[in-house]
C-alpha cells in the first residue's frame, strides 16, 4: 500500500514511516494544492492530510472512485475534511485526539497572560528602545488570579483549561458545552452564551470548527463583553468574526484578545497587527518536538491499524 504524508514531520515520525509503509512525503510545508489532493486520491491508499488541505465534496466528486481509502488527518480538528462526502466515496477519516490536550491549553493559558498583563506590548515597547523605566502606573493590565473565566466549548482542551485556570489562578469556572460534565473541580455550566460572556473576565474560545460554530463569537458576543475583559482563540480562525474582532478592539468594546487561529490562515489582516491590544501567535497550540511526534505516531497507528485490516484506533463521522 502507498502511503501519502502531506507535510514534513518530525524526524522520529519520518522514520518510522519510511521503515513500515511505502510512503511519500512532501516536502512543500503549505496546504496542498487541489490538482495534489486529486493525485493523492487517485494513486495512494492512505493519505495523512494536515491542517488546510481541504478534501471538501468537490475534491471527491473529481475522483468518484478513489484508491484512497483513508485519511488519517493529523490533528485533532477534521473541518477542513469534508467527512460525509468521504464516507459516501468509501473513504474513513481518523484524527488525533488526545496527543494536542495539555499543549493546546498551556498556549490558551500564555495567551491570557500575554494579554492580560500587556506582555507583547510590553516587550514591543523594550525592543522599541523607547523604554524609560519603571513607575507605579506603567502599563497596567489585569490580574488573572481570583477572576471568572468563561470557556465555549468543554471538550477535553477546553477542560484542561479551566482545571489550569482553577487549580492554577483559584479562577471562578463557567463554560458552556450541549450537557454538564463531570468534573474534579467546581464549575458552573452556564446555558446562555450572551450571558455568560456578560458575566467573565475573560472567555476562552475551544470548540471544533465547522458550520456550527462558524462566526459562533460575532458582534453581539462581543458587545456583550466588559470593556475590561479579553477574548482568547485556540480553536479554530473560522469561529470568530474577525472583522466585529477588529472593530472591537480598535473601539475598546473589549480590553484585549489572543489569537492562535485566524479567519483566513495564514492571512492575518493588517489591522490586526496595528493593534497594540491583540497578542498574535503563529499557530503554536500544538508546536512542541513532543506533541507533534505523538501526534505523528497516533496518525501512524491509525494507517497502521489501516494496512493490517485491524479496526480503526480514532475514526471519526462513524
Amino acid at each position: 500500500m502507498r502511503v501519502l504524508i502531506a507535510r514534513p514531520m518530525t524526524a522520529e515520525v519520518e522514520a518510522r514511516a519510511r521503515s513500515e509503509f511505502d510512503v511519500e512525503i512532501r516536502t512543500n510545508t503549505s496546504v496542498m494544492s487541489r490538482a495534489e489532493m486529486l493525485r493523492a486520491l487517485a494513486e495512494f491508499d492512505v493519505v495523512v492530510p494536515t491542517l488546510g488541505d481541504a478534501f471538501d465534496a468537490g475534491v471527491f466528486s473529481q475522483v468518484p472512485e478513489p484508491r484512497c481509502k483513508l485519511l488519517a488527518n493529523f490533528g485533532v480538528g477534521y473541518n477542513h475534511i469534508d467527512v460525509g462526502a468521504a464516507m459516501a466515496a468509501g473513504v474513513e477519516v481518523t484524527n488525533t485526539p488526545g496527543a494536542v490536550t495539555d499543549a493546546t491549553a498551556d498556549i490558551a493559558m500564555t495567551l491570557m497572560l500575554m494579554s492580560a498583563r500587556r506582555a507583547g506590548e510590553g516587550e514591543r515597547l523594550v525592543r522599541s528602545g523607547q523604554w524609560q523605566g519603571w513607575h507605579p502606573t506603567q502599563m497596567l493590565g489585569l490580574h488573572l488570579s481570583g477572576k471568572h473565566v468563561g470557556v465555549v466549548g468543554m471538550g477535553r482542551i477546553g477542560q484542561a483549561i479551566a482545571r489550569r485556570c482553577h487549580f492554577g489562578f483559584g479562577m471562578q469556572v463557567s463554560y458552556i458545552a450541549r450537557s454538564a460534565k463531570q468534573l474534579d473541580f467546581e464549575a458552573h455550566h452556564a446555558g446562555d452564551l450572551t450571558k455568560m460572556a456578560a458575566e467573565v473576565d475573560v472567555l476562552v474560545v475551544a470548540v471544533p470548527g465547522g458550520a456550527e460554530t462558524h462566526h459562533l463569537i460575532d458582534a453581539g458576543i462581543l458587545a456583550a463583553m466588559r470593556h475590561s475583559s479579553h477574548l482568547i482563540n485556540i480553536a479554530r480562525g473560522e469561529v470568530v468574526d474577525e472583522a466585529a474582532l477588529i472593530a472591537a478592539l480598535q473601539t475598546g468594546q473589549i480590553a484585549g484578545a489572543g489569537l492562535d487561529v485566524y479567519e483566513f490562515e495564514p492571512k492575518v489582516p493588517q489591522a490586526l497587527m496595528d493593534l497594540d491590544n491583540v497578542t498574535l501567535l503563529p499557530h503554536l497550540g500544538t508546536a512542541t518536538e513532543e506533541v507533534r511526534s505523538n501526534m505523528g505516531h497516533m496518525a501512524l497507528d491509525n494507517v497502521a491499524a489501516f494496512v493490517a485490516g485491524q479496526a480503526l484506533p480514532n475514526p471519526v463521522g462513524t
